[in-house]
């Protein structure tokens, strides 16, 4: 009988902490459909409007941008014309519990799936790429641990961008920003774009 009991309480738990999760989601899809515009309704993105698919993205790293957005860690720099108009976006979401729901429901989306528009030598983007292999993986599915994201799941164009703002200083410049000013050093060692796209087109091979 103590058996059954305890199993009825685990199972209604349970229960319970999926009704809650559930209900988060729930709230997350009113917020969602001001970020629908953009990134589309399935969380695919759209590059006419450089908007990157967001479906498939790490929660942890949504959470950690949105709120960099907000704050204004990110997109605030004079030039960065997208971050600019993502910062003003991600003022709407105004509290944590609003970001922890709005990507609790980009989570229900099924996973985008990135197409290649970047054509770069893949050879040399192997080569390009040794160094990220210490934080992203030789397979390019990143490392919570140490803060990195998965990059097969990003768009290959948006990363180009993000390569290209870092090391121009207009992303990861701000003092808050530690993993951002992390990645300027190494955005810092490609040459110039044509060894960006190459590593992008490499990474696109790791899908």
């Amino acid at each position: 009988m103590r058996t059954i009991t305890i199993i009825s309480l685990g199972i209604g738990l349970a229960l319970f902490a999926l009704d809650g999760l559930a209900q988060d989601a729930s709230h997350g899809a009113a917020e969602y459909k001001l970020c629908a515009s953009c990134h589309g309704f399935k969380g695919e993105g759209n590059q006419l409007v450089n908007a990157p698919a967001l479906a498939g993205q790490e929660d942890w790293y949504l959470e950690r941008q949105i709120r960099n957005f907000r704050s204004g860690v990110r997109g605030a720099t004079d030039g960065d014309t997208h971050g600019n108009a993502m910062a003003q976006m991600a003022i709407g979401l105004d509290t944590d519990e609003k970001i922890a729901d709005v990507v609790a429901y980009i989570n229900t989306l099924p996973p985008a799936s990135p197409a290649t528009t970047i054509d770069g030598d893949n050879n040399k983007g192997k080569t390009q790429y040794a160094p990220c292999i210490a934080c992203h993986g030789p397979d390019g599915k990143g490392n919570p641990a140490l803060n990195a994201p998965s990059l097969v799941s990003i768009d290959d164009w948006y990363q180009l961008r993000q390569l290209q703002s870092f090391k121009d200083g207009s992303r990861g410049a701000h003092p808050e920003d530690t993993y951002g000013q992390q990645m300027r050093p190494m955005a810092g060692v490609l040459a110039d774009d044509a060894a960006m796209r190459d590593v992008v087109s490499y990474i696109s091979t790791l899908r």
